[in-house]
């Protein structure tokens, strides 16, 4: 390729994200847009749904399209990719949407642990098996697992969280093997600690951005344009020759 085209643009490119209402999920949908992609944006969260259209730029609004669906629900969320795929084939799945109950580990029930699990992790699958039919008659498709810094740490009070991202690293790789003579990638991004509405609640939250600071390397917190742009760089053509990877974007908290 021609250093002089590289312009990681998502032009044209059908994109389905997950978890595209709130967290990280509203940034990276508007720099997904801003790309050029055509978003469809999935969350169980209406009203989340709602701020993300009216966050739009008018000129950007024909691109998007949401879904309000709940992932625990598997008939529901079958019922909405039967009907996408029937009318788009899809170019790009970005794995965002997760849960992460906190309580100690002998706390956690089984319905605790099955319901973390069939979000986190089936209804990844779910939507892969769902959308990989017409990647693979084009020859081309970009699968993207936002996994997590805990793999690294062994966060505690978040043990089936971590399983499951550690399942979805796991599948990350396995994937990349399966579907890459297809011209399909799949790849990982695993986020440092970011400003979201879960980390607002935390009672000495001052405490505990002094304590992220202190681990990173980058003496700055982390934006949604930083997850934004790793996201964009894997879904676009010139990351075509990379697969079964984790990229870490965590300011130099951990590295390898």
């Amino acid at each position: 390729m021609n250093p002089s085209s590289m312009s990681f643009s998502l032009q044209g490119r059908r994109v389905l994200l997950t978890g595209a209402g709130g967290g990280l999920g509203h940034g990276v949908s508007l720099a997904l847009l801003h790309q050029g992609a055509q978003l469809f944006a999935v969350d169980r969260d209406s009203e989340a749904l709602r701020q993300l259209q009216e966050a739009v730029p008018a000129a950007l609004a024909s691109q998007l399209q949401t879904l309000s669906v709940d992932l625990a629900d598997t008939t529901a969320l079958q019922r909405t990719l039967d009907s996408l795929t029937a009318d788009h084939a899809i170019d790009v799945v970005i794995n965002n949407a997760a849960i992460y109950p906190s309580k100690r580990f002998e706390d956690y029930s089984d319905d605790d642990r099955a319901l973390i699990h069939r979000i986190n992790v089936s209804a990844a699958l779910q939507i892969v098996r769902a959308t990989l039919p017409s990647m693979r008659q084009q020859q081309w498709g970009r699968i993207i697992n936002i996994v997590s810094i805990t793999l690294s740490g062994g966060w505690e009070l978040l043990q089936p969280y971590v399983e499951s991202k550690g399942a979805m690293l796991g599948n990350t790789r396995a994937l990349a093997r399966e579907f890459g003579a297809s011209g399909i990638t799949c790849n990982a991004i695993s986020p440092g600690a970011f400003p979201t509405a879960a980390e607002a609640i935390h009672p000495d939250l001052p405490g505990y951005e002094r304590m992220v600071l202190d681990r990173q390397s980058i003496k700055r917190r982390g934006h949604a344009n930083d997850i934004a742009a790793a996201i964009v760089f894997l879904a676009s053509e010139e990351a075509g020759f990379i697969t079964g990877q984790t990229l870490a974007v965590n300011g130099g908290w951990v590295m390898h």
